[in-house]
Parts: structure tokens; sequence; C-alpha cells
């Protein structure tokens, strides 16, 4: 990935975390910053990563040059609330997705039945026909939430759909970590992993319906079903995946999605217990969302955007630490409170500038030198 690029993502995604401060600094205003917060980071800079990815290309192509600025459009589009050329927009969004996801795989989807095709590659194509699926679906629920008025769920709300961009992000880091898992080791992992992708998928579907639907006791049932998912994939990969040097920051994001899972199920308990405190319940939704964002997606799009430059000090455990300390502590806390949000910002600014400008250490070039494992590191 070129510097510019790296540079682009790095603007990108640190205005990302800005704006999801901006309530402590700008009042009086009807606009919602969640928009861009949510929008730069998963559609703008995770969309355009995940297509960049697909192609494999050392540049990005001029389809996905232009999926970023129509991106970073869409967004400024939605948070301005002019919403005839946003569908619009999301539609072209959503044809260069599908002309990227076409020539990669195919039209219909055939592989996802296929026993024998990897899971990795299983993964990697449910992520771009989530993102255009998401961009389609998003258009259709900005004619009817604004125009149509036709579907009147309370939870039938373009921010709640919005959301829903984050998934493709999910989706690319499951096929990253699948791709560094061994295949030689029979049958039983094979179809553990194939049970891995349909539990994802499927049970994200079923889980967004049931919050569309309002029903809290299913959504319990398979948030529990999707932790147990969740658990299962990461003992197979702590287990089975190859010593790569990416494997510790990979795995430091799995433990971001165990949190993810807790921290859902603990959310959806508290708004079934007896006196629900909704401030309680908002700090728990809050910290869930920072990890899902800049915890679990980010690890997966931290090692796409260095995938050619390993090794590199991404696998640091000063790295870590400080993802952890950031998305965990210092942003939730940020949330309400003007000083540890500038501290949050400036140590995820930190952070993002590690995870992609940071070069191979000095011991790491000697030991390829004399052809030490880097894994040994």
């Amino acid at each position: 990935m070129s510097s510019k690029l790296k540079i682009t993502f790095f603007f990108l995604m640190s205005l990302a975390m800005c704006f999801g401060f901006f309530h402590l600094f700008v009042h009086g205003t009807r606009y919602n910053f969640d928009r861009l917060h949510i929008f730069l980071f998963n559609l703008c800079s995770g969309g355009t990563i995940v297509l960049y990815y697909t192609e494999g290309l050392q540049n990005p192509s001029h389809k996905v040059l232009t999926f970023l600025l129509l991106s970073i459009s869409y967004a400024l589009l939605t948070f301005f609330e002019y919403y005839v050329p946003a569908m619009v927009v999301a539609i072209i969004l959503a044809t260069i997705v599908e002309s990227i996801r076409v020539k990669a795989f195919s039209f219909f989807p055939s592989d996802f039945f296929k026993f024998e095709v990897p899971v990795y590659k299983k993964f990697h194509q449910a992520s771009l026909l989530c993102l255009s699926m998401g961009l389609v679906i998003s258009s259709g629920v900005i004619l009817n939430n604004i125009y149509l008025k036709v579907i009147k769920l309370p939870k039938f709300q373009l921010d709640t759909f919005f959301l829903g961009f984050s998934f493709p992000l999910s989706l690319i880091t499951m096929s990253v970590m699948f791709s560094l898992i061994r295949t030689d080791f029979g049958r039983l992992i094979k179809v553990l992993k194939n049970i891995g992708f349909w539990v994802v998928n499927l049970g994200v579907i079923t889980f967004f319906l049931f919050i569309l639907l309002e029903m809290e006791i299913p959504q319990l049932i398979i948030a529990t079903i999707l932790s147990a998912c969740v658990v299962m994939i990461f003992v197979l990969y702590r287990i089975l995946g190859v010593e790569e040097q990416q494997k510790n920051f990979l795995t430091s994001g799995m433990g971001f999605l165990l949190c993810t899972a807790i921290t859902g199920m603990l959310y959806i308990a508290l708004h079934l217990s007896p006196g629900y405190d909704s401030f309680k319940g908002q700090v728990v939704l809050r910290i869930h969302s920072f990890v899902s964002l800049y915890g679990w997606n980010l690890s997966g799009l931290a090692v796409i955007c260095r995938y050619n430059d390993f090794p590199i000090r991404l696998h640091s455990k000063h790295v870590i630490w400080l993802h952890w300390i950031t998305v965990l502590i210092l942003a939730p806390y940020g949330y309400y409170s003007r000083p540890v949000a500038i501290v949050a910002i400036a140590s995820y600014c930190v952070l993002l500038y590690l995870i992609l400008f940071s070069q191979g250490s000095q011991r790491i070039k000697e030991m390829l030198q004399s052809e030490i494992p880097v894994s040994a590191l």
C-alpha cells in the first residue's frame, strides 16, 4: 500500500474517531455526528480497504478510488440529510462493489454451498455481498422512512441500519484469520470451519431481525449461540493458526470480539432486568460500539493494510496494550468527558500511526538475514 493511501486512511480513521466525541464540543445542532463517526471508519475507510484487498493490485484501481470518493460524499449527504442524492450514490456504490465481487468470484454466491471451497474465500465473498446489500438496503430504508412510510417499526430507523456497515469488516477479518488456519487436520476441522461460517452469517442476520422486531429473549438466545461460535473460532485459530507475525495481533482482535459478545449479552440482560437503568445500558452499549469498531474491526483492517509489509512492529506487546487501553478504557470514558476524549483521540492517532507506518525492527531484519524464523519473536 502506497504512502499516499496510508495517509488518506490515517486521516479518515482519525477524523472518524474525532466525530465520535463531537457531541461534547458542539451543542444546539440537529445533525447526528455519529453518522460521520460510523461512516468514515466503516464505509469510507473499511469498505475501500476491502475492495483494495479484493483486487490485490499494488495501487488502487479507478473503481476503488471512485468508491472512496463517492462513499465520502454519501457520508456527507446522509449527515446533512440530502436523502435523494444519497440514495442515488448508494446504488452507484453497490454497483461498484458488485462489479468487483463478480470479477473476483461469481454473480451467484454458489461457493457458499460447496464444501470443498476454502472457508476464508466464503467469508471474503460474504463481506463484499454484505457491503453491496447494505448499501441497497440503506437506500430502501431511506425511501421508506422519509417518503413512503410503509413500515413503521420503532427500530426500523436509518441509524440502526447504518450500523450494519461494520459487518462487512467483521467478515473480512474472519477471512484473513481463516486464511491463516492450517488445512492439514482432516475433515472434522473442515466441518467446524464451515459451521463457523454459517453460524456467524445466519446468526447475525437473525439477530438483526430480532432487533427490528424488539424480541429480546430470542436476541439473548442468538447472542449466546454466536458467543459459543466465537469461542470455537478462537480455539481453532489459537491451536491451528500458522505462526505468522500477524497471529498475535489477530489473536488480540479475537479478544476484542469476545468482549463484544460479552457486552452485547450484558446489554440485553440489563434491558430485561427489573428496574432497567437506561444510563448503565447506554454505557455498556457505548463500550460495545468502540470495542467492535476500533478493536475487532481495526485489527483485521490493520493486517490487510500492512499485508505485504511484514515483518513489522505490529506484533509488539506495547502496540497491543496501547490498542486495548485506548479502545476499552479511554474511548468509552472519553465519550462522557472532554479531557479524557482529547487523550483518547491522541492515543488513537498514535496507535493508528504505529499500525500504518511502523517499520520492521533492526532485530527482525537481523533474524531474517540469519534465516532465524520471525515467529521466534
